[in-house]
């Protein structure tokens, strides 16, 4: 008796890993094709991950596939280690699996990473000064974000360690003459934090034409517009993420 007690918690107990897994994989194919909507993919040459329920282990698509083409059944499986535990791809992709698996490593608080880079990210990352809180949209990442030198592709433990370093405690980062990191508690987060990068930054370079003539807010409201900003809703990025997977959805349907 006891031990088909203990065989039906464990039944249980894989049952619900199973369900939040597949709710984890379905959210992260609809942030791939909501990117692709939003076109803030780069053809094949991006990744957006998010950890597994049990913790040890994170999802992310196949190298090789469009954002577009992302399905729940074609995500893989990797170990935070950069082993691939379930799937199949056309080519290992060693700098993305540094990339995801060494913050998962040392950041327990990050649940989803987006790296990404558009021509304005590029673009602004490539600026001396970084990300100006010259707007709204930049005002969100006042005194928030990280910077990481440019050093060639991420594909050694040393190249993982810097990356690590350079992100500490926060959650979006500028890579140099090559794109950002945005990380999330949740794959909302990220998608929150990854959509407001991009309108700063193009911003940002639409007002390269007549920066000797900007107004720019002061410290004291910089500050507090990035708290007021980051605190105006409870789950950050969930309504603006259910507007994007309804979105999503209706696209999917009127191409049928």
């Amino acid at each position: 008796m006891v031990n088909i007690c203990e065989d039906k918690i464990i039944d249980l107990a894989e049952r619900s890993i199973e369900l939040a897994d597949s709710i984890i994989k379905s959210d992260l194919s609809y942030a791939y094709k909501i990117l692709s909507f939003l076109k803030l993919d780069d053809h094949t040459y991006t990744h957006l991950s998010s950890r597994s329920s049990d913790g040890k282990s994170y999802f992310i698509y196949p190298f090789g596939l469009r954002f577009e083409e992302v399905e729940p059944e074609s995500l893989l499986r990797v170990s935070l280690e950069g082993e691939i535990l379930e799937g199949s791809e056309y080519q290992y992709n060693k700098t993305g699996y540094i990339i995801h698996g060494s913050i998962y490593q040392a950041r327990s608080d990050v649940n989803s990473i987006f790296h990404i880079h558009t021509p304005e990210i590029v673009a602004v990352s490539c600026h001396k000064d970084g990300l100006l809180p010259y707007n709204q949209w930049a005002l969100h990442f006042y005194n928030k974000i990280a910077y990481h030198e440019y050093n060639s592709l991420a594909l050694d433990g040393q190249a993982a360690a810097q990356l690590v370093r350079d992100l500490g405690e926060k959650f979006v980062m500028l890579l140099r003459s090559h794109g950002s990191i945005t990380c999330g508690k949740t794959v909302k987060e990220a998608m929150f934090y990854t959509y407001h990068l991009q309108q700063a930054c193009k911003t940002q370079c639409y007002m390269s034409a007549f920066m000797d003539r900007l107004v720019i807010p002061s410290e004291t409201v910089c500050e507090k517009s990035v708290h007021d900003l980051l605190n105006f809703e409870k789950d950050l990025g969930d309504r603006d993420w259910n507007a994007w997977t309804r979105l999503v959805k209706r696209n999917e349907i009127s191409n049928r």
